[in-house]
């Protein structure tokens, strides 16, 4: 369990949230309308099938700024306390996301849309799109970890941390719509968000090696959801 350090001073419970919270919202935000409005304008397609090297540098980008903004919470986090298992997990979490992009999803049935707007990326989902989309959720997980640490130096119990993140985790999907995603897709993401935002805190907190599980979740779900309407459109043999 991490060890939450001493603090010079404390601020108020509902000062902590506002400024925990809004600094990560400030990235969050900033990202998303870089993605949105500043790519188109220099010529990138927002599609993580169609665009992925310029989205995965874009998101790689954010990831540095994230490691930069909150460098200061991330040095105090729990050291490794086996590099051997920390090691090996990171192995199996790399090769089972590289199996599972480079050899499993080549080999279902591509997704009959029938629908007359636009598919998400997810549900057309190429190999590719799992390039930027690694990195997107790196991005996530970095800010998520900052939220979560921020919050545990101010002495908030995991459930009080779980709450938070699951509020804002969940409205930070609401961006969806944005790039055009239907409202059925952006509710379903932002439920399954929430959910998520109430377990990543006690793995962080908790758990050895928890970020690497709680980037594997992450990433799994949206590896079930490009799965799932492959499996359920593929035709009867």
């Amino acid at each position: 369990m991490i060890e939450r350090p001493a603090l010079p001073y404390r601020l108020r419970p509902d000062a902590a949230i506002v400024r925990s919270v809004s600094q990560v919202a400030a990235l969050w935000v900033a990202s998303d309308a870089g993605f949105y409005f500043l790519l188109p304008m220099l010529g990138v397609q927002i599609s993580y099938n169609s665009g992925s090297v310029a989205i995965t540098l874009y998101y790689f980008f954010w990831s540095g700024i994230a490691v930069i903004t909150f460098w200061d919470r991330y040095i105090h986090w729990v050291r490794f306390e086996n590099r051997l298992a920390s090691y090996l997990i990171w192995c199996a979490v790399f090769a089972g996301c590289t199996l599972f992009a480079a050899y499993v999803l080549p080999q279902l049935a591509p997704t009959k849309w029938t629908q007359p707007w636009t598919p998400p990326d997810v549900v057309v989902a190429t190999p590719w799109y799992f390039l930027p989309k690694s990195v997107d959720i790196l991005f996530q997980q970095l800010l998520i970890v900052a939220l979560v640490l921020g919050l545990a130096e101010h002495r908030f119990s995991v459930r009080q941390i779980s709450m938070t993140c699951a509020v804002l985790f969940g409205a930070m999907h609401l961006l969806l719509a944005f790039g055009g995603m239907p409202l059925g897709y952006v509710l379903r993401f932002m439920v399954a968000a929430a959910i998520f935002g109430l377990i990543f805190p006690s793995l962080i907190l908790n758990v050895p090696n928890g970020f690497a599980f709680s980037y594997m979740a992450h990433w799994t779900y949206y590896a079930i959801t490009v799965v799932m309407p492959r499996i359920f459109s593929a035709p009867s043999p």
